[in-house]
């Protein structure tokens, strides 16, 4: 008795296992994970499509049950899981989740809110009429390939016959061995134009194509932002396609309350869970991370999607929609690969690529589909020949078969007398006696001739490759007029980045900053319009040793300019200064911007547009004062910008935006001021690092207290001569407080705004300061109240409109609003009247003009 000895044969660990996972992976990648890029499907689909197909389940029979279709794919064709095979067909049946279902199916197969399909012994199925005609006709023609199935029992199909681009049509998305694949789903009429264009000129382009597929459309609608990511995608095979829901915004009435505007959601993005996003809304609004959203319900129905958000009484409804769209499912990303198996093999495809891989497996299905109808007609005419010639020669033959002694006999003889094939001669032995009369004769004649056309037109197309294109044509646009449907998806010209702007309502705003380097911001609403000659509200909780000092108003959207002390501007944007309440300090400035210890902010600037036309004028503590140009500053890097060259010991200290027509108004501390145009031969124009000209002469001990530039459009009105008019002296001090108005001289705008440190203002017309040329000593502004000589000019400012309003702060951070109306005219050798009472240790800081306009609110949103 022998023994067997097992035979051990040494491997290397790294080659098995390299090897082995390969075959895994290419088993994955071509089994399971990737399309087909000839018909579009995976092979669970395909076998799920040829199994009902076997069934007999057209669009025109009755409805089977799904269990029985997964059982038939399960015992014929595909060995794995039940649940495998009933997620797919259930997915092949989502008007949600194809662009065209090829599965009709019949009872509840699940919903766009992730809701399970029924059991599959409840669903029922059958097959769309597009599949039928697009993916399962001429099969049985020998048009595709047949191998055996798991089990050698069975004959499936490598490949469906298709007619049209199925794996555009309605996409495809699968995840392999370290590659994945997701296709967006097209429209079929857009498709097969495509296709069209593309038999016409083979050398017709990605972008060309374009024209006729404009981009994916989505089972679910919405809108594609943008064509720059369709354009990547169709000519690399990759692109991020931005998706955005449709909403409106409606105003909604409900019984016993007051309309309420609404957002109405009625479009999500391709492949959105509807209740997932209202979940995630909700989650949102309870954490305060959305804001102005009141309530939100879903009033889907049969009729359509319809999302209700309602939105609060003072929300901007365009700012809490860009909102969703910026931090919800609501506007999402579909990230295209456009990955499939070309030869079996996976490959990125182009869009000219899918539709040429298309167009050459349809040229060899109908190849080979033709050779099959032309040996088919010309076994049938072999047939009609040998009757033909028993008809020629009818009564010898009769009388050849009556006298054979048995069929065999009779055959060969047909065969070696007449030169019958042995086909021929079974098919005259088995003619019937009615096939001998005249009429059938002439039938089998016809039929004969018949079949010559078409063995010759067969022939004809198997010889031109221009008449398979024709035929290509002919049945594709014959499926457009019958199955074609309306674009779904809107592509929109805008690309799909949110600016931050969009997502915050450009309202009008006040910015302070103190001394110290606080900055905040605060709506204007915040401080309504008070009478002239009270106290104001506090604005800031500032310290002892602090003082506010710059004050300005603007709007969200625009940019803060920062000028410092050493000649360099900073820039932020005004919804990027964090929000303050009235009393808070705000927050310290240098955690904003990169401003060294030693360097201090002397001068902040509101931009909406950086102009070409506009320019920065800057005038520094020395009195240098030079322009340049605007848009010179619209890219500052982040650690800030050379604004201006200083000599040793000055400042930069106040920049104002000007155009070249304006005139310039500079006032000093001792109450002196100068006129002069802002043209170039003044004030020519000048790059960032120079260092400018003189502005003014000063007397001794006497400083520069501001600038401000008087429009041209205004300034060609005036007449700038020293027009005097009427001095106005105000009444008593004591009295002063008690009229409520001060007489009007009649003067209409623009005026000076004089306000002094000591609470005192008026306003002079601006045709009083005459124009002057640069660096002269000025005129006079005004004549200051005896207040132990320390009243000073605070500020001097340009006000054009009687309704505009001005806000000022005072060095302990109170505010005062009122309108300019209520600051009487006055000369300019008159002192003015009280225009805020002041606590006797402080003095006014700054003063903004607040005009009357407010912000349109569509323009905010």
């Amino acid at each position: 008795m022998t023994t067997s000895q097992e035979r051990i044969i040494p491997t290397d660990l790294r080659n098995e296992m390299s090897q082995s996972y390969l075959e895994y992976a290419m088993s994955v990648i071509v089994g399971r994970a990737l399309p087909d890029a000839r018909d579009g499907l995976k092979p669970v689909h395909r076998r799920i499509l040829y199994a009902m197909h076997e069934l007999g389940l057209t669009h025109d029979r009755p409805f089977r049950k799904c269990a029985r279709v997964v059982g038939e794919v399960l015992g014929k064709y595909h060995p794995h899981g039940d649940t495998a095979v009933y997620d797919a067909l259930v997915r092949m049946a989502q008007d949600f989740s194809m662009r065209s279902p090829l599965i009709n199916g019949h009872g509840n197969f699940g919903s766009i809110d992730n809701d399970p399909p029924a059991a599959m012994r409840y669903t029922e199925c059958r097959l769309q009429a597009l599949t039928s005609v697009s993916l399962l006709q001429d099969i049985e023609s020998e048009t595709v390939d047949f191998i055996d199935n798991f089990d050698g029992s069975q004959q499936e199909p490598t490949v469906l016959p298709s007619r049209i681009p199925q794996l555009l049509l309605n996409g495809s998305s699968g995840i392999a061995v370290g590659m994945a694949t997701n296709i967006p789903p097209h429209n079929l009429g857009e498709l097969i134009d495509g296709l069209v264009a593309l038999i016409h000129n083979s050398e017709i382009t990605d972008l060309e194509l374009m024209d006729y597929i404009h981009g994916p459309d989505f089972p679910t609608g919405a809108q594609v932002l943008g064509t720059s990511a369709i354009r990547e995608a169709y000519t690399t095979g990759r692109g991020s396609i931005t998706m955005r829901g449709v909403a409106t915004i409606e105003t909604i009435e409900q019984r016993g309350r007051p309309s309420r505007e609404a957002i109405i959601i009625t479009e999500l993005p391709y492949q959105t869970n509807k209740a997932a996003l209202i979940e995630r809304i909700a989650d949102m609004v309870n954490e305060k991370r959305l804001e102005g959203i009141a309530d939100i319900r879903d009033e889907s129905d049969r009729d359509g999607m319809r999302i209700v958000i309602e939105l609060k009484r003072d929300a901007y409804p365009r700012v809490v929609l860009n909102n969703l769209y910026k931090q919800t499912p609501l506007q999402s990303n579909f990230g295209a690969n456009m990955l499939a198996l070309v030869n079996g093999k996976p490959e990125i495809l182009t869009l000219k690529k899918f539709l040429q891989v298309f167009l050459d497996f349809r040229v060899e299905a109908i190849t080979r589909r033709t050779r099959y109808e032309l040996r088919k007609a010309e076994a049938r005419d072999h047939i009609l020949q040998g009757l033909l010639i028993a008809l020629s020669q009818l009564d010898a033959i009769i009388y050849l078969i009556r006298h054979a002694p048995d069929a065999p006999t009779a055959k060969t003889e047909l065969i070696t007398t007449y030169g019958l094939s042995e086909l021929q001669a079974d098919a005259i032995l088995q003619m019937q006696l009615r096939r001998l009369t005249a009429l059938e004769a002439d039938k089998i004649r016809q039929e004969h001739e018949d079949l010559q056309r078409q063995i010759a037109d067969l022939q004809d197309i198997l010889a031109r490759r221009e008449r398979i294109l024709e035929i290509i044509q002919t049945e594709v646009t014959q499926l457009k007029d019958s199955f074609a449907t309306p674009r779904r998806t809107v592509i929109l010209p805008i690309e799909g980045e949110i600016d931050e702007r969009d997502l915050i309502a450009n309202e009008k705003a006040i910015i302070l900053l103190t001394e110290q380097g606080y900055i905040k911001r605060m709506p204007v609403n915040t401080f309504e319009a008070q009478s002239r000659a009270t106290r104001g509200k506090a604005a800031a909780k500032v310290k002892d040793d602090d003082t506010i000092e710059h004050f300005l108003t603007c709007c969200d959207h625009d940019s803060i300019l920062f000028f410092s002390d050493r000649g360099v501007v900073y820039c932020l944007k005004a919804y990027q200064i964090p929000v303050g309440s009235r009393t808070s300090r705000g927050t310290p400035i240098v955690q904003m911007l990169p401003i060294p210890r030693e360097e201090k902010i002397t001068s902040v600037v509101p931009v909406d547009q950086f102009s070409d036309e506009e320019y920065l004028v800057m005038l520094t503590k020395g009195g240098n004062i030079k322009k340049t140009e605007l848009s010179a500053f619209s890219n500052i890097r982040a650690n800030g910008l050379i604004a201006i060259s200083l000599e040793e010991g000055d400042q930069l200290r106040w920049v104002r935006r000007a155009r070249v027509e304006d005139s310039i108004i500079i006032g000093s501390r001792q109450g002196m001021a100068i006129h002069f145009r802002c043209t170039h031969e003044q004030l020519r124009p000048l790059g960032r690092a120079t260092r400018g000209v003189k502005a003014m002469k000063l007397k001794n001990r006497d400083e520069l207290v501001g600038m401000d530039i008087l429009p041209a459009a205004i300034l060609n009105t005036l007449d700038t001569d020293e027009a005097e008019i009427p001095e106005i002296e105000p009444p008593d001090m004591e009295t002063q407080e008690e009229s409520s108005e001060i007489p009007s001289n009649g003067n209409v705008g623009p005026w000076v705004l004089v306000i002094t440190m000591g609470g005192y203002g008026k306003r002079v017309p601006v045709a009083q300061f005459r124009l002057q040329n640069r660096a002269g000593q000025g005129i006079m502004a005004t004549k200051f109240k005896n207040r132990k000589g320390e009243d000073k000019l605070a500020t001097l400012r340009i006000v054009n409109n009687d309704n505009d309003e001005i806000m000022m702060v005072t060095n302990r951070g109170i505010i005062i609003r009122q309108a300019v109306k209520a600051i009487s005219i006055q000369s300019r050798s008159a002192t003015g009247v009280r225009v805020q009472r002041l606590d006797e240790d402080d003095a006014i800081n700054g003063v903004a003009i607040v005009p009357p306009d407010t912000v349109d609110v569509e323009e905010a949103e």
